[in-house]
């Protein structure tokens, strides 16, 4: 069982009352106690099950405009006393830094918890089993799934206290369940894997395993038997889980830190167009039961929405305390990245997206990061299927996909399709006349 909130409070208070006394003017502690479990299976047979427990402290102590931070998982108290002694100690020797500083009393959280962030549901190891072994057993029902790569079921718990010298002091519970099936198909000669992944707040709304195991068949079988294309310049879909992709590079493109730092092709893009009229994305930490939301970030600041590109235009950047200072900005609780980050829905549905040409390529896998944030140049290895007249036609694979953000980003068109399946979310997504490089 996870660490109760008054224990966590008590651990706490305790580092911030000792911080002061040895000489800290400021200090912000987080405990954090996580329980999780896993089993893993491979072709039928249990390759694994483990259970894991961690018990924490990540404390930052402030004297003047020095700072430091130390964690450690060994929380006894001599050990405590230690760490807490030697965060101090660094902190008197740190160089002064006129920024540092906690953020401000006005911008904590307050009100009432109502989001849905912990399931009490505990499962036996047994049920976890179970449900990977309906999963494999529906995939290896299908013609040509020979064996899998690895499937597995993972429960986690876990429950924190943040507190600081400015009074502020709050946590809550929350909990993940996660199960995927990987598998591998085999035909001619040809051989091809792929996997289905499903991760939700409670266990109710995970995939049931059928679904889990049949999706994960269906993805490997459309990969087999391959063909290799000439390079071309063309439009391109992504599949939802790849679309996503583009908008991890564009949240760490507007980071304060990397605005502050001038290392991102977006840092003298806000109040200007980025994207096409038709493209908004938002961050939304107050959605009920997703798995990026939350009340607070780790600077105890309060998550409010953000309207980040409205009509296309570059509204906002994810700030944190400091680099907010830096770019003359206040920090909109965004210390420990985005929370719900999602395009919002296109206009048009997924059949209109793949029959807007003749030919368009349905990417469905890519290979690397791909993204230069620097310069915004954008290449990556991938594999999909290609669309002839609206239908899906063959497997590709051994294909780059090359362009750069600023183009590709006016070159959107997105179906309306959305499903908020992770914390990063996209419908499927087209981009026209992207270079691909083949045989």
């Amino acid at each position: 069982m996870i660490k109760e909130k008054d224990y966590l409070n008590t651990i706490a208070d305790q580092c911030l009352s000792k911080a002061k006394k040895l000489g800290s003017t400021e200090a912000s502690v987080l405990v954090m106690n996580s329980v999780s479990e896993n089993v893993n299976i491979r072709n039928r047979k249990l390759d694994g099950s483990t259970r894991s427990e961690n018990l924490g402290i990540a404390l930052t102590t402030y004297i003047g405009k020095k700072k430091s931070s130390i964690s450690s998982s060994d929380l006894n108290e001599k050990n405590l006393d230690e760490l807490i002694k030697r965060c101090v100690e660094s902190t008197k020797i740190t160089p002064e830094d006129e920024l540092n500083s906690l953020a401000d009393k006005e911008l904590y959280f307050e009100g009432d918890k109502n989001l849905d962030l912990y399931d009490e549901t505990i499962l036996e190891n047994q049920q976890k089993i179970d449900y990977i072994n309906e999963a494999e057993e529906e995939a290896f029902s299908k013609k040509d799934i020979i064996n899998t790569n690895g499937s597995g079921f993972s429960q986690n718990k876990s429950n924190f206290v943040l507190a600081n010298s400015n009074g502020f002091s709050d946590g809550y519970k929350t909990s993940q369940f996660t199960a995927y099936c990987e598998v591998v198909s085999k035909n001619n000669g040809s051989m091809e894997r792929d996997y289905e992944y499903s991760s939700k707040r409670f266990f109710q709304d995970i995939l049931k395993p059928k679904d889990l195991g049949a999706k994960a068949a269906e993805l490997a079988l459309k990969k087999l038997n391959p063909k290799k294309i000439k390079s071309e310049k063309l439009n391109i879909v992504f599949d939802k889980r790849i679309a996503k992709s583009f908008l991890s590079a564009f949240s760490s493109a507007i980071s304060s830190s990397a605005i502050a730092k001038g290392t991102t092709f977006l840092k003298d893009k806000l109040n200007e167009k980025i994207f096409n009229d038709k493209i908004n994305i938002q961050d939304k930490g107050d959605i009920k039961k997703a798995n990026g939301s939350r009340y607070f970030d780790s600077e105890g600041v309060k998550i409010k929405p953000l309207d980040l590109v409205k009509n296309g235009d570059l509204n906002d950047f994810l700030i944190d305390t400091y680099n907010g200072k830096k770019i003359k900005m206040q920090s909109n609780g965004r210390s420990s990245g985005s929370t719900n980050l999602y395009f919002l829905n296109g206009s048009i549905s997924f059949n209109e997206l793949i029959n807007s040409s003749k030919r368009i390529l349905y990417i469905n896998e890519t290979i690397g990061r791909g993204s230069n944030l620097i310069t915004g140049d954008y290449s990556v290895g991938a594999s999909g299927l290609m669309i002839e007249n609206g239908e899906f036609s063959y497997p590709v694979s051994e294909i780059t996909i090359a362009g750069n953000l600023n183009d590709i980003f006016k070159n959107i068109t997105l179906a309306n399709d959305l499903e908020f399946n992770y914390a990063i979310n996209s419908p499927t997504m087209l981009v026209e006349g992207m270079i691909v490089g083949g045989k």
